[in-house]
């Protein structure tokens, strides 16, 4: 049996489109919760990029772990609220759990946080793919997963920026 070209590659693409749509991440429910008081967390930093506005906020008590360099402790919230010209767009909410990490396998862990996008109703947003923001939180195994850990140390109760 002979194939023409054009159905070899008509073949080759339905492969590849069938490939990518099983490989795609979709987002996922996990065992985040929000916050039930942001007005508990402390705003330590701010994050500017443009058009967007991000506050860094959490918990006195993980603010005082990371100056004593001690594990931030279970049940810690961080909770990023992201502004897009100057209004409110979403909210990003890590949380860290006693053996939060044992529900994904070694290549997807981040130690024992979880990541969860939330609409501004405080609504989960499933449109986000929490498995990036995993994978992009890996580089930062060092400073327990945080990219803005490092600006703790000089919070003296005024955001750093």
């Amino acid at each position: 049996m002979k194939f023409s070209a054009r159905s070899l590659a008509l073949a080759a693409l339905a492969a590849v489109a069938i490939l990518a749509i099983g490989w795609q991440v979709q987002a996922e429910p996990n065992r985040v919760s929000f916050p039930e008081n942001l007005d508990q967390l402390v705003h330590y930093t701010t994050v500017r990029r443009g058009n967007v506005t991000e506050h860094i906020m959490t918990t006195p008590e993980a603010i005082e772990a990371v100056k004593n360099r001690q594990p931030i402790p279970a049940g810690t919230h961080f909770v990023l609220v992201d502004y897009r010209d100057g209004k409110l767009y979403r909210y990003f909410v890590m949380e860290k759990g006693e053996g939060f990490g044992a529900d994904y396998d070694a290549r997807r862990r981040t130690a024992d946080w979880q990541f969860q996008w939330y609409w501004p109703d405080r609504s989960l947003n499933l449109n986000e793919n929490t498995a990036r923001c995993q994978s992009c939180h890996t580089s930062q195994q060092g400073a327990d997963y945080l990219f803005t850990a490092y600006r703790i140390p000089r919070f003296n109760g005024t955001p750093v920026e």
